[in-house]
């Protein structure tokens, strides 16, 4: 009778050891931790870094700099471009600029790199362009900027205006006479290359029209040339403030 008692009792505590395994019972014999709706607890995973978070290093951003925006790092426009007044004189020179976030655009920093002294610039600004072409603000005459201080310099919008995320294009608009080689603006080395897989409205480096001695109101942005662009003439550095 106790060889049949023990028996029972063995197969009896098999059973519940299964039971207790698909139950989800610890060694221990702890029943399985359960959330508000009783199921059982699944195991603690950590959330993936954020974007960026301890990848190591990132390149420079405008903010580094006390600046909003910019065509690239200015550390990387150490290439001087230069154009003859019959070259670009009245011609409108586009660069383009993406914004990702809402700016209060007041200044358009741009990298002077040589002055000429005996030049007669008159009819100079600087400007941008909304993507339908049109112009949402414009600097005075910076004829006085460029006969001096050949550095990296602010110029003020005549009306700051907030930039919504989008695409915009700094327009330059120079008159006068210099040499070429003495008045020149810092920019990169990219060349033509600037335009890989662009095309008109959206080339990042063009210029329009011709015979503008101040930035007309809107501008057709399907006429973006690079004939000009294409001698040298092009990628230059622009930041935002």
């Amino acid at each position: 009778m106790r060889t049949r008692t023990t028996a029972v009792s063995a197969r009896l505590a098999a059973v519940l050891a299964a039971l207790c395994v698909l139950a989800g019972c610890t060694a221990s014999g702890e029943a399985p931790r359960t959330g508000s709706a009783g199921a059982a607890s699944a195991p603690a995973v950590s959330a993936p870094p954020a974007p960026g978070a301890g990848s190591g290093y990132e390149g420079p951003r405008p903010q580094d700099q006390n600046l909003l925006a910019w065509t690239g790092d200015p550390n990387d426009a150490g290439h001087v471009t230069a154009q003859s007044a019959a070259g670009v004189g009245g011609r409108v020179t586009l660069v383009r600029l993406v914004l990702r976030e809402r700016i209060t655009w007041s200044n358009v920093w741009l990298g002077l790199a040589g002055v000429d002294p005996n030049a007669r610039l008159s009819q100079c600004h600087l400007g941008v362009y909304d993507a339908r072409g049109t112009l949402r603000a414009s600097t005075a005459d910076i004829a006085p900027q460029l006969m001096t201080d050949a550095v990296a310099k602010p110029l003020p919008l005549a009306q700051p205006f907030t930039a919504e995320p989008g695409t915009y294009f700094v327009a330059l608009l120079l008159n006068g006479t210099w040499t070429t080689n003495a008045l020149t603006l810092k920019a990169t080395g990219a060349g033509i290359s600037v335009n890989a897989g662009l095309a008109p409205p959206n080339l990042r480096y063009s210029t329009v029209l011709t015979g503008q001695t101040s930035l007309p109101a809107t501008v057709n942005l399907a006429e973006q040339s690079t004939s000009t662009i294409n001698t040298g003439w092009g990628s230059q550095w622009y930041a935002v403030s």
